[in-house]
C-alpha cells in the first residue's frame, strides 16, 4: 500500500466531513488508507461519520488523549510506505498525494514533508515552514520584531520569511496539520513523543527526522486550505498553556546547559505575558463586560440625577434610598435583557445592544407607573438615563471591536447575501441545505463553473468584476463539477472583503473560516433545530436551573412524593454543576444539536431504565425533541415524571 492517512478529530465533525471527501478524491490517484482517530468528541462525530465514509478505519477513545498518542494509534494501525498526518480541518486538492508522492521519489534524501497551506479566505500561512525554536528567535517574535520585518532572514526566522512561499525548501520544522513522512523513517525515529498533548510534537519529530540524517522539505508544489485552530481555540488560555509548555518540554529535551536556562526564562516571560493579554481579553469577553455595562448604566443614572435636580427641578429632593433601589433595579432589568437578546453571545451586534436597551427602559418604566405616588421620581431619570446608558454602551462597544476585544457581525448584516458556484444540481442541493438550516442570507443567484453556461449570474473566474455589479459578500463554492484543486486555487484571487464556503459533493454541511485567527462556522441541518439556538439552549438552561433549586429548597417536601429522594436531590446538585439536562435525547441524537446527558429521555421516561422503543423510533423522537423543542414541553415533561426524577 503506498499511503495511510491518519486523521486525529476532537469535535470537529463538520470540518472533518469536508476533509474526508477531499481525501477520498485524492486517494483515487494514489490509493491508500484513511484511519481517523476520535478523542472522545462530544458531538457525536462517529456516528455522524460512520456512515458516510465507510471504507475509513475510526478508532473510538473513550477520553482525549491528546494528539500526539492519537497519531501513535493510527501510526501503529498503518500499512503503507509514507503515512501523512493531517488535520481534520483540511482540505487537499486531488493531486496533492500524487505530487508529494512524486518528490519523495525525485528526492531520496527526503525524510518528510509539508505543503504549502492557506487559510480559508485564502491567505498563506506563515507556519508552513518554519525553523527550530532558539532564544533569539523567541526573542524576535515576542516582541513583535518578527512582525516589523516579516523578510528579514534574521529577525523573521522562525516563519523563515525570507523563503520564497513559491518554491521548495528544505526547512527545519513541518506543521502537524500536514506531515507526510516515509515509513521507513518513522520505523528509526519513532512515532510521535507522547509527552507533548497537543503543540510541539511536530517540531520534536522534525528534529528527530533530522538528527537520524534526513532532511525535511517544504513542498511548494501542492497547496492546502488548513481552517486552522478549530479543534483548541487560538485565543484560549488553554492554548497560552498548552503552546508553551510545549516548548518548554522541547527545550529541555534537545537543548542543554546555559542556552536552555536562558530559553526557559524566555519561555515564561512569554507565558505570563500572553496568559495576561489573554485572561484580560476573557476576563472581558466573559465576565468584565457585563460588569463594564453595570457601572456605566449606573452612572449614566447618577449623572442624569445629577443634573436633573441641579438644572432642571432643583426644587425636588429624591430620597437616595429610593435611587439606589430603582438604578440597580434597571441595571439587572437590562443585564437579563442582554443576555436572552444574545447581547453577551459570539458576535456583538447593535441591534441586540438596541433591544436589550429598549426592553429594559419599558420594564423600568412600566414598575414605575405601578409604584405608589409618595415613591415615584421624575420619569425623565429614568428617559434620560436610559438614553445615556445606550450611547455610553455603544461607544464601549466601538473602542472593544477596534481593539479586537470583541468581534462583530455588523458586515454581514449590511450584506446579508450570498451567491453560489456550482452546477444547477448543485445549486438546488445547496439551497435545500441552507433552508434545512435555518440561514435567512439572501442568495442572489447561480454562479456557473462552465464559461458557456449561460443560465447563471456569471463566471466564477470573473468574481472580481461581479463584485463590483453584485452586492454579495460570500461565495459557496460547491465541490463537484469544480474540483478541489479548483477551488483552491480561486479562494486564492477573491476581491478583498469577499468571503468563502465550502461544500462537497454529497455531504450534509458548509464550511467556512475568515482567518487563521477566528474560530471556523459550520452550516448544517443541525442549525435549523431550535436547541441550536443560543436563545433556546440559554431558556433549557434556566429552566434546568430553577427546576433543580426548586427541588432543593423543598427536598423535605420531596421525601415524601419522591420514590428516590436522595438520588433526586444528587441529581439537582449535577443539573445545576452542568453535568447533565433534566430532559435528553432518548438515543445518542447522532447528526442532532448537542445535549447534556439527561435525567429523563425526551420520551418521559428516566434513562436508567430499559428503553422499550426500537433504535429507528428513539431516532425519530430525538429528532421531533430536537425540531419541535419548547421549553414549556419540558416543564410540562418533568412534572408528568416528578415522582421518578430520583432515577
Amino acid at each position: 500500500m503506498e499511503l495511510s492517512v491518519i486523521i486525529v478529530n476532537y469535535n470537529v465533525k463538520h470540518f472533518l466531513e469536508q476533509c474526508l471527501y477531499s481525501v477520498r478524491s485524492a486517494l483515487l490517484k494514489t490509493g491508500g488508507e484513511v484511519i481517523v482517530v476520535d478523542n472522545s468528541s462530544p458531538d457525536n462525530s462517529l456516528a455522524y461519520l460512520q456512515p458516510l465514509f465507510p471504507e475509513v478505519q475510526f478508532i473510538a477513545n473513550q477520553e482525549n488523549i491528546g494528539f500526539a498518542q492519537a497519531c501513535n494509534q493510527g501510526l501503529a494501525r498503518s500499512r503503507g510506505q509514507y503515512v501523512l498526518f493531517l488535520n481534520p480541518d483540511t482540505i487537499v486538492p486531488e493531486d496533492c498525494f500524487e505530487n508529494c508522492i512524486r518528490f519523495f521519489q525525485e528526492h531520496p534524501e527526503a525524510g518528510a514533508l509539508g505543503s504549502r497551506m492557506v487559510d480559508g479566505s485564502g491567505t498563506f500561512l506563515k507556519e508552513s515552514k518554519r525553523a527550530f525554536p532558539s532564544p533569539l528567535t523567541s526573542l524576535y517574535k515576542l516582541f513583535g520584531l518578527a512582525r516589523l520585518f516579516p523578510r528579514s532572514a534574521q529577525f523573521s526566522r522562525y516563519h523563515l520569511g525570507h523563503l520564497e512561499e513559491h518554491k521548495n525548501n528544505e526547512v527545519d520544522v513541518l506543521a502537524g496539520a500536514f506531515m507526510m513522512i516515509r515509513k521507513t523513517v518513522l520505523d528509526k525515529t519513532g512515532g510521535f513523543d507522547e509527552r507533548f498533548f497537543m503543540y510541539g510534537e511536530d517540531v520534536d519529530l522534525s528534529y528527530r527526522i533530522q538528527k537520524a540524517g534526513y532532511k525535511n522539505y517544504y513542498f511548494a508544489g501542492t497547496t492546502i486550505i488548513h481552517f486552522k485552530g478549530e479543534s483548541t481555540k487560538k485565543g484560549s488560555m488553554n492554548y497560552v498553556r498548552m503552546f508553551y509548555s510545549a516548548m518548554s518540554l522541547f527545550v529541555n529535551k534537545h537543548y542543554g546547559g546555559r542556552q536552555a536556562g536562558i530559553f526557559n526564562s524566555l519561555i515564561h516571560l512569554a507565558i505570563w505575558f500572553r496568559a495576561a493579554l489573554t485572561a484580560l481579553g476573557q476576563f472581558i469577553r466573559q465576565i468584565g463586560l457585563p460588569l463594564l455595562d453595570a457601572a456605566l448604566i449606573l452612572l449614566s443614572f447618577w449623572w442624569i440625577k445629577e443634573i436633573w435636580t441641579s438644572y432642571v427641578r432643583p426644587d425636588i429632593e429624591y430620597e437616595n434610598q429610593l435611587l439606589w433601589v430603582a438604578i440597580p433595579a434597571y441595571t439587572v432589568f437590562f443585564l437579563v435583557a442582554a443576555w436572552y437578546a444574545g447581547l453577551y453571545d459570539r458576535w456583538y451586534k447593535w441591534s441586540e445592544l438596541m433591544r436589550s436597551s429598549a426592553i429594559a427602559g419599558i420594564t423600568l418604566l412600566a414598575a414605575y407607573s405601578l409604584l405608589p405616588e409618595q415613591y415615584r421620581f421624575s420619569r425623565g431619570i429614568v428617559l434620560f438615563g436610559a438614553i445615556l446608558g445606550f450611547l455610553l454602551l455603544s461607544l464601549l462597544r466601538l473602542l472593544l471591536v477596534r481593539l479586537r476585544v470583541i468581534s462583530t457581525d455588523k458586515q454581514k448584516e449590511e450584506h446579508p447575501t450570498f451567491v453560489i458556484a456550482g452546477s444547477e444540481a448543485e445549486y438546488d442541493e445547496v439551497m435545500q441545505l441552507l433552508e434545512e438550516s435555518g440561514v435567512r442570507q439572501q442568495v442572489l443567484g447561480r454562479i456557473a463553473v462552465n464559461k458557456e453556461d449561460q443560465t447563471a449570474i456569471g463566471y466564477y473566474k470573473e468574481l472580481g468584476q461581479l463584485s463590483g455589479l453584485l452586492p454579495f459578500r460570500e461565495i459557496i463554492f460547491c465541490q463537484g463539477q469544480l474540483s478541489f484543486a479548483e477551488i483552491i486555487a480561486q479562494i486564492q484571487s477573491l476581491p478583498a472583503g469577499i468571503g468563502a464556503r465550502f461544500h462537497s459533493s454529497g455531504s450534509h454541511s458548509l464550511v467556512s473560516s475568515d482567518s487563521k485567527d477566528s474560530s471556523g462556522e459550520a452550516v448544517s441541518k443541525e442549525n435549523g433545530y431550535p436547541l441550536a439556538d443560543p436563545y433556546y439552549r440559554r431558556l433549557k438552561r434556566l429552566a434546568d436551573v430553577a427546576v433543580s433549586l426548586a427541588g432543593i429548597l423543598s427536598f423535605p417536601v420531596q421525601l415524601v412524593l419522591i420514590k428516590k429522594p436522595f438520588s433526586f436531590l444528587a441529581n439537582c446538585f449535577v443539573v445545576i454543576a452542568g453535568k447533565k439536562t433534566w430532559v435528553g435525547y432518548a438515543g445518542k441524537g447522532s447528526a442532532l444539536p448537542v445535549l447534556r446527558p439527561g435525567i429523563l429521555a425526551c420520551n418521559g421516561v428516566p434513562l436508567q431504565q430499559t428503553q422499550l422503543l426500537s433504535k429507528e423510533s428513539m431516532q425519530l423522537t430525538d429528532y421531533w425533541y430536537a425540531r419541535d423543542y419548547t421549553v414549556t414541553a419540558d416543564l410540562k415533561m418533568i412534572q408528568r415524571a416528578w415522582r421518578r426524577l430520583g432515577g
